[in-house]
């Protein structure tokens, strides 16, 4: 076309010569540029004369930042192959907590009144300093005070028993729900547990070793201390009261009386305080796990400020 100027190039590579873009054409046509034959992958663009026009780079309106009124669930799922080996045994049954929580309850229910009856019998052998008793209420507060220490004793036997049958389960379920045996067998459980100054250290260690593997030790570590510190108090005023029990004079009765009532007071004490260790872990089962992702509601967008939507249609919406 008269004043157009057509270039021709190529797309990584200069233009030909001229001379090579010219060809003659049939008989009694006229002279007719060809373009020469390029290698492949290149291709002859037509450009216009003069410098490139600007680039028009206008904003693009991509709406409002995206929000979800669920959680996606793409890309959520963790899979986690167990190794066979890794698999261990299935847990050991054992009883249930309303079963557990009976049995402390009425544990320290029996220790708190063997100790008031212990008090009872304190308060005879102060009035007994000065007025003769008569015989049947002394029969009667020697009778309560056998009686009192044959219930309490069995009332505490239950508690441990119970209390160890929870722990070895509990620790079965733990272990057998990370995939790891139990390094504790069941039998080394109950020795730790039963056998008496034995227990004042392996029974704190068990528990410790529950709190580690379900990850929770640093919420039960005070309850655990205070429970370990009670422990040792009631054993050592009981192993005392025991070696002073014999006593036949006035005043080694009446010692050895006060001393049972503070064994009874630090064992009701000792349940109490492993009762709430026991509560503690109950509030955490073992399949639930240690932290919880919860869906924080944002602020909405202005009603006239929701646009097109970013991503295209049918695609998955973005992160």
């Amino acid at each position: 076309m008269p004043g157009s100027d057509t270039r021709w190039a190529a797309r990584g590579r200069p233009p030909a010569s001229g001379a090579a873009g010219l060809r003659r054409g049939p008989a009694g046509s006229s002279w007719q540029r060809s373009a020469p034959r390029l290698p492949p992958g290149f291709r002859w663009i037509a450009v216009r004369p003069g410098a490139a026009p600007p680039l028009y780079r206008g904003r693009r309106s991509r709406g409002p930042t995206p929000h979800y009124t669920v959680i996606p669930r793409w890309g959520l799922a963790d899979r986690v192959d167990l190794v066979p080996t890794q698999i261990a045994a299935p847990p050991t049954a054992g009883p249930s907590a309303k079963r557990v929580r009976a049995t402390l309850f009425v544990g320290l229910l029996v220790l708190a009144l063997a100790a008031l009856v212990y008090v009872a019998r304190y308060v005879l052998l102060v009035i007994n300093r000065n007025t003769l008793l008569n015989s049947m209420v002394a029969f009667a507060g020697n009778a309560l005070g056998i009686a009192a220490s044959v219930v309490a004793i069995g009332a505490a036997v239950a508690c441990a028993v119970t209390l160890v049958q929870w722990l070895i389960a509990r620790r079965s379920a733990a272990f057998t729900h990370r995939g790891l045996p139990d390094p504790r067998s069941a039998r080394a459980l109950w020795l730790g547990c039963l056998l008496p100054l034995v227990n004042l250290l392996w029974a704190p260690v068990f528990v410790i070793e529950l709190a580690t593997i379900e990850e929770h030790y640093a919420r039960l570590r005070r309850p655990i201390v205070v429970w370990w510190i009670a422990w040792v108090c009631s054993n050592v005023l009981s192993i005392y009261a025991i070696a002073t029990r014999w006593a036949s004079d006035a005043q080694g009765v009446a010692n050895n009386t006060v001393m049972m009532v503070l064994a009874y007071v630090f064992a009701a004490a000792a349940v109490a305080a492993v009762a709430r260790v026991f509560e503690g872990f109950e509030r955490k089962p073992v399949q639930r796990p240690a932290h919880r992702w919860v869906a924080v509601p944002q602020d909405r967008p202005p009603a006239g400020a929701v646009g097109d939507s970013v991503e295209l249609e049918g695609q998955e919406p973005a992160a």
